[in-house]
């Protein structure tokens, strides 16, 4: 019964349209280690210099632009206290992120260092209480021209249905864990966001696999993108039940050695 009202709800992408995302190694908020915090310039600089694609995450200043900042405050990676939200886009700029010279970088400017070298994820950091029309309108509106590879992904569903109706040819991705949620109920729930995002692709839980509806998605023509791989053993599975792996740490030992 769901794979017929997947294939009706949700179809497939056409092959050409995301066959770039597979056999690519996206790094983790980028390569991140001593002297190059997660989601900082530094890192993606080096994801690029080893032949890493780039996953980010982005969220909205007070001033609705997009920053590339994982977490919704930003005690953890900063000397700062409070929300992202609260800040305008020029200050969170100046911002230096904890045990390096590298500051917030925004959307934008991350587009500008990549220049189509490697592909790029970006997940939009949505909250299911807040409207996400402004955050994917300040997305939209940091890739306008851009020309490399790239792709928008959430796990909220709104954003990916948002992208297909005001941005068609942005490539989108829906996010998944099955962590917590693996009733009826989230079986449903999870056939529920597909049918909304009607998404180019899934990014799946890796602790997840092996996944029946991962599996089925992956079989009608999605592909499927795994995270966070964190090492060897995890490796193995992204390589059996996905088509690329999103890693980090010693996900990515041998890419590095």
């Amino acid at each position: 019964m769901f794979g017929l009202i997947d294939r009706l709800c949700a179809p497939a992408p056409d092959p050409a349209r995301v066959s770039w995302l597979a056999g690519q190694d996206y790094a983790h908020r980028g390569l991140h280690g001593p002297g190059a915090p997660e989601n900082s310039i530094s890192a993606f600089a080096a994801a690029i210099s080893n032949g890493m694609g780039i996953e980010c995450d982005v969220q909205k200043s007070a001033d609705e632009k997009a920053m590339v900042f994982h977490d919704w405050e930003l005690d953890r990676l900063t000397g700062e206290t409070g929300a992202v939200a609260a800040r305008m886009s020029a200050e969170l700029a100046q911002i230096p992120l904890t045990g390096s010279n590298d500051r917030i970088p925004s959307l934008r400017d991350l587009l500008g260092f990549i220049r189509g070298r490697v592909p790029l994820l970006i997940e939009v950091k949505a909250k299911r209480h807040r409207r996400t029309t402004p955050l994917c309108l300040a997305v939209r509106r940091a890739l306008e021209g851009y020309q490399g590879d790239h792709a928008v992904m959430s796990f909220d569903p709104r954003v990916a249905h948002w992208f297909r109706r005001h941005s068609p040819r942005t490539v989108r991705g829906l996010v998944v864990t099955e962590e917590n949620a693996r009733t009826v109920n989230g079986r449903l729930f999870r056939h529920w966001c597909l049918w909304h995002a009607k998404p180019d692709f899934l990014a799946y839980d890796v602790r997840d696999f092996p996944s029946g509806f991962a599996a089925a998605q992956r079989k009608r023509g999605l592909p499927v993108l795994t995270w966070t791989v964190r090492s060897a053993e995890l490796r193995e599975v992204a390589g059996e039940y996905a088509d690329a792996p999103i890693a980090e740490g010693a996900g990515v030992a041998k890419l590095t050695a």
